[in-house]
């Protein structure tokens, strides 16, 4: 028996066990860009009132399942809702948690919902960011925020372009990041989820959730597992210059506005960070964000197999682009991506 089918049933005994329930099967529910899965349980057609469970498969080996239970604590403990858990098994690596359904945000985004949508993920970001206990949490510094953005001149420039860095191209990099940085360590630190956006965001309706929540009902907030205490408008621009959707620089300037005025009625910023100055946070942080996604899903398709990432590159790409053009210290990293990635399709592999 291979090592799948091994795990696929250790998983299996392990939910019927737990469940008491020796008809009950798992299918897929969604996966992420790591070694963790989730798989809905199903029963069958005379058991159709049993309640749905998630069992989340994190291999210790390769995802400790500790932090996303330690974070999710915190998060809960503020009110936001993440899934509730009914069983662990932390030496397999699996995981019983609430089904919060498979509404993602990013299916439902549109003209006519995307402001009532982002107003409720932005006031579970206030929340977050002003409620949630960050004691003991590990920073996102500067190392953390270098070690990112490296990814990109490795995955995407080399194995990607197949363009070899040479002391200039390496010094145009070094300045960019650096500009990059210093804007990160001036702001204030916060709670960071690091992945808040529309495909860790789900609709949670009246209703659908067996779980007594004591603040936000909806959003569902999942993929929590890698927070860390960093820049206040990260998480912002995961979610605002989403690598999934795009809208237009501004409506995403109106929001930002927005959320900043928030942020200063909540004393999480001073009125001494004006709109520009707070803009020119959003978009830097939102460069290295971006930086490090050029260079993130195009390791994941070479060295995981998961292609399907390169799809997403153009829009990051174009991201990186647009925000960098605006500021004339990021000229040479312009300069450096355009000569590198000339009239290529991002999208188009190179062969193996």
């Amino acid at each position: 028996m291979d090592s799948i089918q091994h795990r696929r049933n250790t998983r299996l005994a392990w939910a019927r066990s737990t469940l008491g329930n020796p008809d009950l099967t798992l299918a897929s529910a969604s996966a992420d860009a790591s070694f963790r899965s989730y798989w809905r349980t199903q029963y069958p057609q005379s058991q159709s009132e049993s309640q749905s469970w998630i069992v989340m498969d994190s291999p210790p080996a390769q995802e400790d399942p500790r932090p996303w239970l330690e974070i999710g604590d915190r998060l809960s403990a503020a009110g936001l809702h993440v899934p509730a858990v009914r069983a662990h098994d932390l030496q397999q690596g699996f995981l019983l948690i609430e089904d919060l359904g498979s509404q993602l945000y990013l299916p439902a985004l549109n003209e006519d919902t995307v402001d009532a949508l982002y107003g409720d993920a932005m006031d579970a970001l206030l929340r977050m960011q002003t409620g949630v206990d960050v004691i003991g949490m590990q920073p996102y510094d500067e190392a953390f925020l270098r070690r990112e953005m490296e990814i990109m001149p490795e995955w995407l420039l080399g194995k990607h372009l197949g363009h070899a860095l040479d002391d200039d191209d390496t010094d145009v990099l070094s300045a960019a990041f650096d500009v990059l940085l210093d804007s990160a360590l001036e702001q204030p630190r916060c709670f960071v989820h690091r992945d808040y956006h529309s495909r860790n965001l789900l609709i949670v309706e009246p209703g659908n959730s067996d779980t007594v929540i004591p603040g936000l009902l909806s959003p569902g907030i999942i993929d929590f597992q890698g927070a860390l205490r960093g820049p206040i408008t990260y998480d912002l621009a995961s979610l605002l210059r989403d690598c999934y959707i795009v809208w237009d620089r501004e409506r995403v300037e109106g929001w930002v506005e927005g959320y900043r005025l928030r942020l200063q009625a909540a004393k999480s910023i001073d009125t001494t960070v004006d709109r520009e100055r707070f803009l020119r946070w959003f978009d830097l942080i939102g460069l290295q964000r971006h930086i490090k996604v050029l260079g993130l899903f195009c390791r994941l398709g070479y060295r995981d197999g998961k292609l399907d990432y390169l799809d997403d590159l153009p829009r990051v790409y174009d991201y990186v682009i647009s925000v960098a053009s605006g500021y004339p210290e990021l000229t040479g990293l312009v300069t450096l991506l355009e000569r590198c990635v000339g009239a290529r399709d991002l999208r188009i592999p190179v062969p193996a």
